[in-house]
């Protein structure tokens, strides 16, 4: 098989470098908006609340999608009016800043298929905080254009030591200097919909990794090649951190989740690593394809290339290797923290994750990247979420 090539940011930052991008004066506000650890001032409004949990900030917001909307802007909007140049940033250190005008238009293209919830959610949000709506909808749509690289290794129940799958995943993106500062975890907990947790930034509104009450935890990767000839972007597919928040607010289970991608159109070539409390797999899509992968011997890694046949074109991967190599009968969260360093991206490593979908537990490392070298912190979802504790 040919080489799996190395994502196009890790590429474009070498190219680049990233002492120049430092040293602009957006990089300068950005830190001086973030205080060291707590970024993010807690407090409540109307249903809303923002809360740390040890050093890592947690954002409850419940009800309509105009008051989450509000509840999110009157909770996160200075932060979020710090990083609303983001995608300017990251175009200038790729070296594509011609083409943030076209970058832009393209994100015109992909509003008309917001969820009609989510785009009522957005467009409060936008209100109140008065980002401009070109520079939000950018940061919700840029990474169907432009795009990152990221690793996941899921371990079935029957093989972990907890006796409930673990999910470890690492987000990889440029934090250019002030991005590790801005993570947050929003609970949504939306009218007749499933509650929901995902790890993000303020401003984002999809998921990009993150898990429900019902335990369905889902991460995103990026892919780079296909060979069912697809286009690698489709202006009339819905922007995928959406897309894959509806999974998420309305399925229980891997194959609710793979029935309902099937019926939304698609932007673009995608991994979605996927988990709930009995199964697990990978969902490989481009516009035009969806297959699913699943376990093997009780393990599925997961990086930025597709293996099924038909889609693969391009399976050699280190860090596929290193997340899928040969382990004991049993696997604990250090042994899969452990696997998660050894894939890390040095400077994009920006989140490292462990969902244990049966307890509703995160286990999430925040800070300097490589993230996968730093502790985990515990985070117990099931109270923000409004689940009950089962009966003992």
């Amino acid at each position: 098989m040919r080489l799996a090539g190395e994502p196009y940011l890790r590429n474009a930052v070498r190219r680049r470098g990233v002492l120049a991008v430092l040293t602009t004066a957006w990089v300068a506000a950005v830190a001086q908006a973030a205080e060291p650890v707590r970024t993010y001032p807690p407090g409540r409004f109307e249903q809303g609340e923002l809360r740390y949990v040890g050093d890592v900030p947690l954002l409850v917001v419940a009800g309509s999608p105009a008051e989450m909307g509000r509840q999110q802007a009157a909770l996160t909007g200075n932060a979020a009016r710090s990083l609303a140049a983001l995608p300017t940033v990251l175009a200038k250190l790729m070296g594509i800043e011609e083409s943030l005008p076209e970058l832009v238009r393209r994100g015109r293209q992909l509003l008309p298929q917001f969820p009609p919830d989510h785009r009522t959610e957005f467009d409060a949000f936008v209100q109140q905080t008065g980002v401009r709506e070109d520079l939000a909808l950018t940061a919700n749509t840029f990474t169907d254009v432009y795009r990152g690289g990221c690793s996941s290794l899921i371990v079935a129940g029957d093989r972990s030591t907890t006796g409930g799958p673990l999910f470890g995943r690492n987000l990889d993106f440029p934090a250019i200097g002030a991005l590790d500062r801005f993570i947050l975890v929003v609970v949504h907990r939306p009218k007749q919909k499933r509650a929901f947790a995902t790890v993000g930034y303020p401003m984002m509104f999809g998921c990009l990794s993150g898990m429900n009450d019902a335990g369905l935890a889902a991460a995103v990767h990026n892919v780079y090649q296909s060979a069912d000839g697809a286009a690698i972007f489709d202006p009339k597919g819905v922007p995928y951190t959406l897309a894959f928040r509806r999974i998420l607010e309305e399925c229980e289970t891997v194959a609710e989740a793979e029935k309902l991608l099937r019926t939304m159109p698609r932007t673009t070539m995608l991994n979605l690593a996927v988990c709930d409390r009995k199964t697990a797999g990978v969902l490989e899509m481009t516009p035009k394809s969806v297959a699913f992968r699943g376990l093997e011997g009780g393990l599925c890694a997961c990086t930025n290339h597709f293996r099924t046949p038909g889609l693969a074109a391009a399976t050699r991967c280190r860090r596929y290797a290193m997340l899928s190599g040969p382990a004991r009968d049993r696997l604990a969260i250090e042994d899969v923290a452990a696997r998660l360093h050894a894939a890390n991206q040095g400077a994009l490593t920006v989140q490292t994750m462990i969902f244990e979908p049966k307890t509703l537990v995160l286990h999430l490392a925040t800070g300097i990247p490589p993230t996968s070298a730093r502790p985990l912190s515990k985070l117990e979802l099931a109270e923000p979420l409004g689940v009950k504790p089962a009966a003992k």
